[in-house]
């Protein structure tokens, strides 16, 4: 039996995965709420295909629980934030995982951590836990992304890092049960670096383009068009500026890299910064904007999009919130939030009807690609609009 702890976006997939292919599977959470609607039949997050799956696993039988139970096999995929004050992983989530797990865990256990991790975490933090009992420890870093997450939990690729290759092939022919993709086995410390290493590599691309666009604003050139012709060059690949990183990878990851090795992470924390800075760098263009078209309130400006990429629920580090944030520590108030996607009240003015949210404003700024933007275009004739995702036709549009 395996016993998955933490039913978020990745702990729930990976237990609902499993027990659709026929393993003994028990979910736990200390959430009692999330465990009375997963055991009532209700998901906690939308995602193409998890309905379908959550409805395969519970005929096949998977259980879901407050307490860890006894097993031979734990999958650890809680929460793993960093201190923005020091930049270093926050491991509380994971510790405190591993201390339930080896309170009730039989010898020659296997503890699998999925949470992604700062090199060195669990040498650090776990192994003194573990010394006492004859445990094995892995680290398999989660690889998926909320809007397709069915496709790469089956399709990418897998990371097994363990300190016994006998272990590793154990846990890797599990894995192999769903994961079409391949399988390396490697040692746990250079499994936590490839993993922070990918997001990283991930985060500073973006703030290349992120950093062009500002250079083109100042200079009153289309970024946009530079980086379709720059492209055209067969070993540039230049990605879209956009309003900022969102998410609990890519904007969180880079961190325990710099907290962890301040003074040689340069380049990482120079992108995390410019990154970081997009919200503001939005919010700047928002404001000349009105003065250009004789705006002075605020409350006509509409925020389109909560969340932190398109099509998905999950409004984690978004890029709007920060937004948000920054405004009140400016004092500026009364900005007017729509995203079809989040069906809770998270923030003041937030609008849950796309015709209403258009009625009472006449500036538009996109933050998110959804869908449901695209295809209603013609809505927004008449508005004055900024496009950060650059999805609406140039003229008479404003950009980054």
């Amino acid at each position: 039996m395996i016993n998955v702890i933490g039913l978020g976006y990745i702990g729930l997939p990976t237990a609902l995965m499993f027990a659709s292919h026929g393993v003994a599977v028990i979910g736990t959470d200390c959430n009692k709420k999330l465990i009375a609607q997963y055991q009532a039949g209700i998901l906690s997050f939308e995602e193409k295909g998890l309905s379908e799956l959550f409805k395969t696993a519970c005929n096949a039988g998977i259980r879901f629980s407050c307490e860890c139970q006894r097993s031979e096999i734990y999958i650890i995929a809680v929460p793993t934030p960093y201190d923005k004050n020091s930049k270093k992983i926050d491991a509380s989530y994971v510790v405190n995982a591993i201390k339930e797990v080896i309170d009730i865990c039989p010898d020659e256990a296997i503890i699998v951590v999925e949470s992604t991790v700062a090199p060195g975490t669990i040498d650090k933090f776990v192994r003194p836990l573990v010394d006492s009992k004859n445990v094995n420890l892995v680290h398999a870093p989660e690889r998926i992304i909320p809007g397709n997450m069915m496709f790469e939990l089956v399709n990418n690729s897998r990371t097994i890092g363990v300190d016994d290759h006998t272990v590793g092939s154990k846990i890797k022919d599990l894995y192999a049960i769903f994961c079409k993709g391949d399988i390396i086995v490697t040692d746990i410390r250079t499994a936590e670096m490839t993993k922070v290493v990918e997001n990283t590599y991930r985060d500073i691309n973006i703030a290349y383009a992120n950093e062009l666009a500002k250079i083109c604003r100042f200079d009153n050139l289309d970024v946009y068009e530079i980086i379709r012709i720059a492209n055209k060059h067969p070993r540039v690949n230049i990605l879209n500026p956009g309003p900022g990183v969102g998410g609990h990878c890519i904007s969180v990851d880079p961190w325990f890299l710099v907290g962890d090795h301040p003074g040689l992470a340069n380049i990482i924390l120079a992108a995390r910064k410019i990154n970081d800075s997009m919200p503001e760098f939005v919010l700047e263009r928002i404001y000349i904007i009105m003065q250009a078209n004789g705006m002075k309130d605020i409350t006509k400006v509409g925020l389109y999009g909560l969340t932190y990429k398109e099509n998905v629920c999950d409004v984690r580090e978004s890029p709007t919130l920060q937004m948000i944030d920054c405004m009140k520590k400016h004092l500026a108030n009364g900005i007017k939030v729509y995203d079809p996607y989040v069906k809770d009240d998270i923030v003041e003015n937030q609008y849950h009807n796309f015709e209403s949210f258009l009625y009472d404003v006449d500036m538009v700024v996109i933050l998110v690609a959804h869908d449901e933007i695209k295809q209603n275009i013609n809505k927004l004739q008449g508005k004055i609009l900024l496009d950060t995702c650059n999805i609406l036709p140039c003229d008479g549009i404003y950009k980054l």
